[in-house]
Formats: structure tokens, C-alpha cells, sequence
């Protein structure tokens, strides 16, 4: 057999160069072709990727989003995380959605599964969003033509002042801008003026929302962590995969503003329900707690934020040659550094892709 420490050319050299494909995509293709269809070239141009985690009780929502997208040029592709796929074919778009399911997983449980690099490489940008999402007052044509022109790698449009939850001033909408990078508050702990030089300050987007280019989706995929699957903390690191300097790169836009509803359904809202009532007051008479999912999950997460701030330290510690992106200043001091460190990524990425996973 094969060794799998073996390089990836040396696996591949039974084959013709010009056969090999090593990249796919997410196009639905039909199972037969007129001939003239055929002779017509497979390259897709333009074409972006809207992934969302749905759930059926979020149903009307996402129809309201997912008709906002598809005739914008965009493919989608659905996870369903609650098993309940075969109630969403009477809606009329559904035939042309990707449906994927997978019971109580997260966002980034599906993401880091199905929207390999490889696989989503002709799209030039993923929206990654929740299901909880107003867009109401959001074009993503005109949102794109805005992230393009102002050079945005990462971004997030705007979220209404009113929405349920809103965690970072950085991310509320400004009515006299088309977009920002930075937010200027004094209150609280966290200070943000123009010294300050990374998240939630400037360089920052939340999960909720995240758009990605192609080039940024790349190195987040690989920031994604295989088994950390609520993604607690990548929020404040997504700035490292803004191809350059996240105060420049990374920002909210203001003209095309989403209203966040904050309505969490995975894992189910904590109440037992009828069926299960009864026993449940059983258990409440002999003392016991009920069981609340909701509760479970944020401690799940705050586990998980912990063990990737302890990852990410780690691992700043071991690469001698790694310099955080954040400032022009860090930027000239790091670049013979980032030069050589430019030069070892191949070889370390292949000595990770061997590596057996735990």
C-alpha cells in the first residue's frame, strides 16, 4: 500500500498531467444536454455562494432571503441542521438549492465539511449567514458593487440599531455612510479611537454575516477549526485572512443593512414539550433539573472559546516567523520575516494534511 506520508505529486503520478482536475464547484448539472450546450464552454463567471444552516421554523425567512439572492447570479446551498429537508420542495426555488443535511450540526460544522476551497473556488465571494436574518433593506448586487470598490476582502452588511441582538457597536448601521472600517466609542471597558489597531475596534465583523472573497475564504477555511464546532473566537481572528491590513481590508456596510432577529432554533429552545411534559415534572417532583439544550450549548461554547484562544496562543508561540497583520508599522517590521515564512507554507500545510486527525 501507498504510504500517506508520501508527497501529493508521488500519489498522482499514475496520471497525464492534463487529466487532472483538482478543483470542483457546486453547480447542479443536468443529466443530459442538447448538443449544442455541449459544445458551449463549462467556465462560470461571476458567479458568488450564499451558505446558510436552516431550520424549519425559520422557514419564511429564508425564503424571503434566499429570493433575494438567486436571481442575482448566486448558488445556494442549504444545511439543514434539524433533519426536516423534505418540507422545504414547495417552495418554488427549491429544485434549484443545494440540500444538505445533517441533524443538530452547526454552521461551521457544515462549512468546514462542504465548502472546501477546492470546491467553492470559482465563486468570487461566500456569504456565510444565519437563518435569522431581516433583508428587507439589502441588495446584494449593489452590496457587492460597494465591497468591490472599497477594496473589502471581508465584510458584513450593517445590522439595524433595532435588531434583537447586536453584540459590537462596530456592526450597528450609520445613516450617513455607505460603509465604515472603524467605530470611535469611549464607553465601557473596550476604548476604540484612531490608535486602536484591531477587533472590535476596526478590522472586526461578527459571525452572524460574514461575507468572503475568494482569496479570504481560503485562509479561513484553514482558520476553521475541524472540531470546534460553534466557532466562539474566530470573530476576533478573521481580520488575520483579510489579505493585507485588516483595517483596510475588513468592513461593515452601511447602505445595504440587514435586521438581526437573533432567534435561536438549534438545538431546540430549552422548554420540553408536550410530549415529553409529563415526564418532565416527574423529574422537577424528585428534585432533578429539567434539561435545558440552550444552556448546554452556551457551555459547550464557552468550553470551545477557550480551548482556541489556547490554539491560536500555541501556535504563535511554535511559528517563529508568523507577524500579526494589523498595522503598516507591523507590516514593515514582519516582511522579511513573512518573505521566508511565505516560502515554508507548502511544505507545512502538506505536513498538516498528513497528519492523522485525532
Amino acid at each position: 500500500m501507498a504510504k500517506e506520508s508520501e508527497p501529493v505529486s508521488e500519489k498522482l503520478k499514475g496520471l497525464p498531467f492534463g487529466i487532472m482536475q483538482p478543483k470542483s464547484d457546486l453547480e447542479l448539472k443536468p443529466l443530459w444536454s442538447s448538443s449544442s450546450l455541449r459544445s458551449k464552454s463549462g467556465e462560470l463567471t461571476n458567479r458568488n455562494l450564499l451558505a446558510m444552516p436552516v431550520g424549519l421554523k425559520q422557514k419564511d425567512n429564508v425564503d424571503a432571503v434566499v429570493k433575494k439572492f438567486l436571481p442575482a447570479n448566486f448558488t445556494v446551498i442549504l444545511f439543514h441542521y434539524d433533519g426536516n429537508m423534505d418540507q422545504w420542495w414547495d417552495l418554488e426555488w427549491s429544485s434549484k438549492a443545494i440540500h444538505i443535511v445533517a441533524h443538530n450540526q452547526t454552521k461551521w460544522w457544515f462549512a468546514k465539511r462542504f465548502l472546501h476551497p477546492d470546491i467553492v473556488s470559482i465563486y468570487d465571494y461566500v456569504f456565510l449567514w444565519d437563518e435569522d436574518l431581516g433583508v428587507e433593506n439589502f441588495n446584494p448586487q449593489k452590496y457587492l458593487r460597494i465591497v468591490k470598490t472599497a477594496g473589502l476582502e471581508i465584510s458584513q452588511p450593517a445590522l439595524h440599531p433595532n435588531s434583537t441582538e447586536v453584540h459590537h457597536r462596530i456592526t450597528v448601521r450609520s445613516r450617513t455612510k455607505i460603509f465604515h472600517r472603524r467605530v470611535y466609542d469611549s464607553r465601557g471597558n473596550m476604548k476604540c479611537s484612531n490608535a486602536s489597531e484591531g477587533p472590535p475596534c476596526t478590522g472586526f465583523v461578527e459571525g452572524m454575516a460574514p461575507v468572503f472573497s475568494r482569496s479570504a475564504w481560503f485562509c479561513t477555511w484553514n482558520l476553521i477549526q475541524n472540531d470546534l464546532v460553534h466557532g466562539w473566537g474566530m470573530d476576533m481572528k478573521l481580520g488575520s485572512c483579510a489579505q493585507g491590513d485588516r483595517s483596510k481590508k475588513v468592513g461593515i456596510v452601511d447602505s445595504e443593512y440587514i435586521f438581526h432577529q437573533g432567534i435561536q432554533t438549534l438545538g431546540g429552545s430549552g422548554y420540553p414539550d408536550k410530549k415529553n411534559s409529563a415526564r418532565s415534572g416527574v423529574n422537577r417532583r424528585r428534585g432533578s433539573a429539567t434539561f435545558d439544550s440552550r444552556t448546554e450549548i452556551r457551555r459547550q461554547s464557552t468550553w470551545e472559546l477557550q480551548a482556541f484562544k489556547e490554539r491560536w496562543n500555541q501556535a504563535v508561540a511554535e511559528d517563529k516567523y508568523w507577524v500579526e497583520r494589523s498595522s503598516p508599522s507591523r507590516n514593515r517590521i514582519g516582511n522579511n520575516r513573512r518573505l521566508k515564512r511565505s516560502s515554508m507554507i507548502p511544505s507545512l500545510l502538506q505536513r498538516k494534511a498528513e497528519e492523522t486527525p485525532t
